[in-house]
């Protein structure tokens, strides 16, 4: 606790003021000497409680007796199916903990004080949960069946500390009945889910279920206050608090719905998989013969469905991406995102001029523009194998987090798929919700056309990304880095959608359409009548010139369509002053209930 007295006290005065403080309220003191002092003049910790000496009272059988208990609820499931994670590749869920929670972060059964608690577990709600249906303490139980062992009803409830920040878990047991959700594990998530509503702090969900346990659902599936409201709360969460979702294991039906409510869901491969079904289930309702793992393995939510925000090598590696993940994120909605000290970025932003090809056409990288804009190692890229042809990342320019929604020539020339138009809006959702600024690095030929990604919902999709652009009211500041065609300038945070700045590259053009498409589409009967192949070239080369002077972006910057046109040299230190100056802008949308596009 920091406490300011008068300028003119004395060190002796503010040691007095400081003991006496410490000794009254239980916590160390600092004394600063008048309002502007940036060191303390005094300092004191609280003594250390010294009880009677003839006080000879302590434990007995009874407390012996509940420890012996709390040991015994701690060691999970039958041995038997403890015995099977390893060939699993999995750890068992107290020591999955220890690996999320321990101090070295390294996994292991750590020496916590409290029972099976790793270092950073504050607490743990609900050990006791079923007890009286296995335990042989228990007066329902006549004899201890190791069999039907179910501590702690299969599933983990409380609060911790993750990486310095506190926030509420849950795990599932896989050693008791395959980590399946019966009434008293659902009573338990409803109140972690409930309370992380009241007080704000992130939830983490280490998912290890074949789902609901079928020959107990009528105490838990359809009730008011049962599974169901599982992912009623999901939603009232949705934007509250980030909701991070770790798989560890086949998460089947009711338990798959978990990871694709959470904000971000990592999926660990060799082991995680989610479905609507069971492939057993499958083969009954539709005759087809599959694989778990081809039926909803990493590979198919991180390339195809888009469920996978994340998939990692092993757990260790699992803990290692929310690690970094929740550097971006704040708390709860309503606060900033943490900042980080400013760095340099990987590469001189001298070479973006060089790096972006004269030609509209010619592919780069944009994780190489990225590596001249964003500090050092801070690109941190979500669904990278789905929509490829756009990059969603967060990244940080001088330290500070922001979204990046950037168009990626090397694919498909950039031009905005069905999935890459679902993914980006998703993401600018959620960056909207949690407070992290948006950057677009538009370089596009626009929404694709044709048959299959009008079959595949391109207006559909490509709808809903233009809606999160529209509704987004965190800053927005858009760089026209090259090509900006049709509805693509739209989605990508063009001058219509109210973002801070628009600012455009040399090489930047914006236009209905192409060259191209355009000389194609005005000219292609009036170029037809020229017999003469070296005329009709020449005249398709003079038309083409004039379209493109009409798109350039001097014509766009001329008639103040854009806010600037930056050297591209430039472009990292102008972001740093743009983002700065409208940190605090306010911004709203109309005062309605929400909007219907979703």
């Amino acid at each position: 606790m920091k406490v300011h007295v008068g300028a003119a006290a004395t060190e002796e005065e503010a040691g007095a003021i400081a003991s006496a403080l410490a000794e009254h309220f239980g916590v160390d003191i600092e004394v600063y000497a008048g309002d502007d002092a940036d060191e303390p003049i005094a300092v004191a910790e609280p003594p250390e409680i010294e009880y009677p000496l003839d006080d000879d009272l302590g434990p007995t059988d009874r407390e012996a007796a509940l420890r012996a208990e709390i040991d015994d609820i701690l060691q999970g499931g039958p041995e038997k199916y403890k015995q099977r994670l390893p060939g699993q590749g999995k750890l068992f869920v107290r020591d999955r903990l220890d690996l999320w929670f321990g101090d070295d972060g390294e996994g292991g059964v750590g020496d916590a004080d409290r029972e099976g608690a790793a270092d950073g577990v504050k607490f743990e709600d609900g050990k006791f949960a079923h007890f009286d249906a296995w335990h042989g303490n228990s007066p329902d139980v006549d004899e201890s069946d190791e069999g039907n062992r179910l501590p702690a009803d299969g599933l983990i409830t409380g609060a911790a500390e993750f990486e310095g920040r506190d926030l509420h878990f849950m795990a599932n047991d896989f050693t008791v009945k395959a980590g399946s959700m019966a009434g008293r594990g659902v009573e338990k998530f409803l109140r972690m889910q409930q309370r992380a509503l009241k007080n704000g702090k992130p939830v983490l969900y280490l998912m290890d279920s074949s789902g609901g346990r079928i020959d107990e659902q009528t105490g838990f599936f359809a009730n008011r206050e049962g599974i169901g409201k599982y992912y009623y709360n999901h939603s009232m969460l949705s934007g509250r608090v980030p909701q991070i979702c770790v798989l560890y294991g086949p998460c089947i039906a009711g338990a798959a719905y978990t990871p694709v409510f959470a904000d971000f869901t990592v999926m660990v491969e060799g082991m995680s998989a989610m479905a609507i079904a069971s492939p057993r289930m499958v083969k009954m309702v539709t005759g087809e013969e599959i694989e778990m793992d081809d039926l909803g393995g990493p590979d198919v939510h991180a390339k195809y469905s888009g469920s996978a925000d994340l998939v990692a090598e092993d757990e260790g590696h699992a803990r290692d991406l929310v690690a970094d993940l929740v550097t971006y994120l704040p708390d709860k909605a309503g606060e900033k995102p943490p900042r980080s000290d400013p760095k340099p970025p990987t590469y001189s932003p001298d070479g973006i001029d060089e790096l972006i090809p004269e030609a509209p056409n010619r592919p780069y990288d944009a994780h190489d523009l990225l590596d001249r804009i964003c500090d050092a190692e801070s690109v941190f890229e979500l669904k990278p194998e789905y929509g490829k042809e756009i990059v969603t990342a967060f990244a940080r320019i001088d330290g500070k987090p922001v979204g990046v929604v950037a168009n990626q020539p090397t694919e498909r020339s950039g031009a905005i798929f069905p999935d890459a138009a679902e993914k980006a809006a998703e993401f600018i959702w959620t960056c909207d919700a949690y407070e992290i600024p948006l950057l677009y690095l538009c370089d596009t030929p626009g929404f694709m056309a044709g048959s299959q990604v009008e079959k595949d919902a391109i207006l559909e999709k490509g709808k809903k990304f233009i809606y999160a652009t529209s509704s987004a009211t965190v800053p927005k500041q858009t760089v026209v880095v090259r090509k900006a065609y049709g509805a693509g300038i739209y989605a990508m945070g063009g001058p219509a959608y109210e973002p801070e700045s628009v600012i455009g590259l040399p090489s930047g053009e914006i236009g209905i359409m192409g060259p191209e498409a355009a000389i194609n589409a005005v000219y292609a009967n009036k170029l037809a009548e020229i017999d003469d192949p070296e005329e009709r070239a020449e005249r398709e080369d003079e038309l083409r010139e004039e379209y493109r002077r009409d798109i350039d972006i001097h014509r766009m910057a001329s008639e103040v369509v854009i806010d600037e046109i930056v050297p591209p040299s430039n472009l990292r230190e102008e972001l740093v002053q743009r983002f700065d100056f409208y940190e605090d802008i306010e911004k709203s949308i109309p005062d309605k209930k929400h909007g219907t596009v979703i």
